[in-house]
Formats: C-alpha cells, sequence, structure tokens
C-alpha cells in the first residue's frame, strides 16, 4: 500500500541543498506511489500538500531572540531555557497535527536532527518521534560540530539529546563518508550513506525560446568563452582560484561569469574578489541580478534566468571550493555534460575521487598544470567530448535516482516491513 510521506524542515523553498535533495527523495518515492507532503516555516511546495509553520523557519524573531542567547557563551539563563520549552511545546502540537491533517505514516526530517539552526524545532521533532513511535529517516546534510559557530554553546545537554537523538525508530542517513565515520564515534549511531542524487536516466534540458539568448543578455559575444563559476560568493567556495584560473590563461576571450550572490555572509570577500580581478586583468561578470530561482521578469522587465538556464550555455565550470558537504553543483556541471576545474576539497578526496571522473584538478593552489590541462580541456574539441561522456557514465552508475531507491526502499523496509515500495 502506498504511504503518505511527511517531510520536515525549517525551509522547503530555493536552491538550498535540503530543498533541492528533498524534492530528489519525494520524486524517487513517488515512483513507488508514495506521497509526500511538507512540513516547514517556510514553503514553495504545492500549497495543498504544505503545512507552513512561520515559527518553524530559522529566521523567525523568536528563534533569532534565542540564538543570540545559546551561541558563543557556555551557559544560559532561566528565562532562556523556558522560552525554548515554550516553543518546543508550541511546534510539537503543530506537529501533531500536520500529521493528523494528512495522516501521515512515515516522516523524514531533513537536517532538522543535524545542525541547531532551530533548536526547539530539533528538540519538537525528537520529542514527537519519542512519544509517537512513528517510523523515521533522518536526512543529515551538515552537523553542528562541523560548523565553529556552534562549537561554544550553553546549550549541551539539547544538543547531546537531539542532535541527532536515540531512538529505535529512527534510520540515521548522512551525505558523506566522514560525517558517518564522526557519528558514529559521536554518537554510537548507525548510518546509511546516500550522496546527493541527480536523474542521470533523463536527458539535461536544452535552451528553449526563452533562454536561447543568455548569453547575449550577459553580454557575452559569439568568441568568448564563457566560464561559469554556479555558486554564491562566500568565502569557502574559493573563488579567487577561478580568478586566477582565468589571469593565468592569458586569453582575453575567456570571461568568468558567477551566478549568485553574496548571501548572507557580508560583501567584503566580494569586494576583495572585485580587486582581484581588476589585478589580474579578468572580466568577471557577476549576474545575480539576472538569476532567479524561477524565471520571470525583473522590475525593468527584463529576463530572469534559472542557473539551469545557464548551464547548457557554459564552455566550462570552476568549482574551486575549499569546503563543501558533498557538492550538488559538480553533479550538475556533469549533468550537463560540461568540463570542469575541482579543487580537491576533503569530501570530494574522499567520496568523490574514487569513483573515477576525470577534471582539471587543483590541490589548493593554480599551478601551470592545471592551467594548461584546462587549456587542453577548452582547445581540444574530441578530448573535451570524451572526458564529459566518461563522467556521465560514471555518475549515472554512482549517482543516479535508481541508487537512491534501493537505499530507500532498503531503509523504510527496515523500519516497518512494508517491503519492496510499500
Amino acid at each position: 500500500m502506498p504511504k503518505n510521506i511527511g517531510f520536515i524542515s525549517t525551509r522547503f523553498a530555493g536552491t538550498d541543498g535540503v530543498s533541492l535533495e528533498s524534492a530528489k527523495w519525494a520524486e524517487v518515492l513517488w515512483d513507488d506511489r508514495h506521497v509526500s507532503y511538507w512540513y516547514s516555516g517556510r514553503s514553495d511546495r504545492e500549497p495543498g500538500i504544505s503545512y507552513v509553520v512561520p515559527e518553524a523557519y530559522f529566521g523567525h524573531p523568536e528563534v533569532e531572540w534565542i540564538n543570540e542567547r545559546i551561541w558563543g557563551r557556555t551557559t544560559r539563563t532561566p528565562l532562556v531555557t523556558s522560552r525554548i520549552r515554550e516553543m518546543t511545546d508550541y511546534l510539537k502540537t503543530t506537529l501533531y497535527h500536520f500529521v493528523k491533517k494528512f495522516q501521515i505514516d512515515f516522516i523524514i526530517p531533513q537536517n532538522v536532527l543535524t545542525i541547531p539552526m532551530h533548536l526547539p524545532l530539533g528538540l519538537a521533532v525528537t520529542e514527537f518521534l519519542a512519544e509517537t513511535g512513528m517510523p523515521a529517516i533522518a536526512h543529515h546534510h551538515d552537523f553542528y560540530w562541523e560548523r565553529t559557530r556552534f562549537a561554544v554553546n550553553g546549550v549541551t545537554d539539547y544538543l547531546d539529546s537531539a542532535f541527532p537523538p536515540s531512538l529505535a525508530n529512527i534510520r540515521n542517513v548522512v551525505i558523506n563518508r566522514p560525517a558517518e565515520e564522526q557519528l558514529a564515534l559521536r554518537k554510537g549511531h548507525s548510518t546509511l550513506l546516500i550522496p546527493n542524487v541527480f536523474d542521470f536516466d533523463k536527458p539535461a534540458p536544452q535552451p528553449d525560446e526563452y533562454s536561447a539568448d543568455v548569453r547575449e543578455e550577459i553580454g557575452l559575444t559569439p568568441d568568448d568563452v564563457f566560464i561559469l563559476q554556479p555558486t554564491r560568493i562566500v568565502p569557502r567556495k574559493g573563488i579567487e582560484h577561478a580568478i586566477k584560473l582565468v589571469g593565468m590563461l592569458k586569453d582575453p576571450r575567456y570571461k568568468l561569469v558567477i551566478s549568485h550572490d553574496a548571501g548572507d555572509e557580508g560583501l567584503d570577500y566580494l569586494h576583495m574578489l572585485d580587486e582581484l580581478a581588476k589585478e589580474e586583468k579578468v572580466d568577471v561578470r557577476f549576474i545575480a541580478d539576472r538569476v532567479a530561482e524561477v524565471r520571470q521578469r525583473d522590475s525593468l522587465g527584463r529576463k530572469m534566468y534559472t542557473l539551469w538556464d545557464l548551464y547548457p550555455h557554459a564552455d566550462f565550470v570552476t568549482y574551486p571550493s575549499t569546503y563543501e558537504g558533498f557538492g550538488n553543483a559538480l553533479l550538475e556541471a556533469v549533468y550537463f555534460r560540461k568540463p570542469m576545474m575541482v579543487n580537491r576539497y576533503s569530501i570530494y578526496i574522499q567520496d568523490i575521487e574514487p569513483r573515477g571522473f576525470h577534471f582539471a584538478e587543483m590541490d589548493g593552489i593554480v599551478t601551470k598544470k592545471v592551467v594548461s590541462h584546462v587549456q587542453r580541456i577548452l582547445e581540444d574539441s574530441h578530448y573535451r567530448a570524451e572526458m564529459v561522456e566518461h563522467n556521465y557514465r560514471v555518475a549515472r552508475r554512482f549517482y543516479s535516482y535508481t541508487v537512491l531507491r534501493r537505499s530507500l526502499r532498503t531503509l523504510m523496509t527496515s523500519l516497518t516491513g512494508w517491503g519492496n515500495g510499500g
């Protein structure tokens, strides 16, 4: 029998990893006719299958008030404890309403039992699961011990009990090997590793009438080489290395296009990149004002494109990140059959590199050897075509929906005994 699945997070909206991967999980679960419903503080899912509780969003004023008083200090006041408790109880009530309204059989907490951006929500989900015994798959993207901002805190008791909790009705899923090792070491939990995935059995979308003019609209000529940096402008993305690469290529046709804005981590890094580009004489196009989560027109009547509108037009992708939980943009580039330069960040070394992909790899710095490899990729069409086809075959084997489907069926069967697909 098909089941009703309840996804729970602070936000299901936009292009963050949690929102993207949860949508893929729901798509795969639908193959077995399981219907997904969405509980969150913000949502872009269909209203008829969504349960939006504003207090469940990590940016809610009450959550921000609590966060200001529990991080960066080693104790908390009785008032803070009281307000954590009040919000936890309220959110737990809304979880019961959500489950009753949609007749939920199984829940999938998405990162809310992993990183304490919203401490009361994690506590509420933990208590709900402890009280009901409902089967759950906790999908963990990034743990609190991976972020320095959570290292000093006054809520160790809560972190120990709920991030993640030790309950027999929960199965833990992580997206990389170090997380698997750390969870076993710190909590004694067994896990299943399910990496980020793409539907590699379905060809990537190609430009249509709407997106056919992307290059022209961002100011590129037919002779320009479109080098795409498909990330936000934050320090861990290592975008200075992309600028250095283009500078060392010494060809004015090469244009570096950065798709997203500086987000909520300040503008200092953006200003540094701007100055570096001038020093290196690199033509950088910051096009965040032309990129949106959905196609639309801006206030000036200009087209807004999605990231997936950009990929087909790109000639090369740079991914010089210094840290990633996995690397969604890496798989996207492979999905669109684009060659790329990758920095060998730790998760890449442990989880992705052994799969046998062919990229231009840098190891912390852009060397002449790296530049020569990139030049060959850009100038040798036969070599480039073989590279991207090889990468697609590797990704289809290890990061496809088929892999995810098999893992989810195994997890659900182990928790419920429903058998394959229900």
